[in-house]
């Protein structure tokens, strides 16, 4: 009994340390003008990813190298970045048009480079033998709700730094872009 306990304590803590990215890139994109449904779907949307990715991870960790891994860190790392760019930059056109939305395609591209490094840890996961089930649900229960989070703290800041609020995002979006690839350089 000890030993499960253990062992669920271990992957909700690690659950809670991949959800940060999802808290902290949340935070940036809830400086959008997003209403609370949207909110709710993405928060729905990167808990859904949390589970897929980590699950694809967990299979493939029994047949892939790490190097697959470091890959996915890097794909997420550019996603990243761009979201970042086009946040920056659209505070500073004129239009309101914007190039990645959290809708649709942009939603997937967004909750994919917040999930990819839970497929890293899948791979790990997979190659240790850990428990599917149990992985899935803390990853995706955990990093749906860091996200929810994220995005009310960022719209909260968003009422309170007015147009500019956007740019802080999109700063945020490629600070964590830099940080997922500097270990690239």
């Amino acid at each position: 009994m000890s030993e499960l306990v253990g062992e669920i304590l271990t992957l909700a803590i690690m659950a809670f340390a991949l959800g940060m990215d999802a808290f902290s890139v949340g935070l940036g994109m809830g400086m959008y003008k997003l209403p609370l449904r949207r909110i709710f779907n993405i928060g729905l949307m990167i808990g859904l990813f949390h589970v897929w990715m980590p699950l694809v991870g967990l299979i493939a960790g029994k047949y892939l190298s790490e190097k697959f891994g470091t890959f996915a860190t890097f794909i997420g790392g550019l996603l990243l970045l761009v979201l970042g760019v086009q946040m920056v930059w659209s505070t500073f056109k004129k239009g309101d048009e914007k190039i990645i939305t959290p809708i649709g395609l942009g939603l997937l591209l967004f909750a994919l480079s917040v999930s990819l490094d839970s497929f890293s840890v899948g791979l790990t996961l997979g190659i240790y033998g850990a428990k599917t089930v149990m992985v899935i649900l803390c990853f995706g229960i955990v990093a749906t709700v860091q996200t929810w989070a994220g995005l009310l703290l960022g719209r909260k800041v968003r009422g309170w730094l007015g147009a500019y609020s956007e740019a802080l995002g999109g700063a945020i979006l490629l600070g964590f872009g830099l940080k997922l690839l500097i270990p690239f350089w």
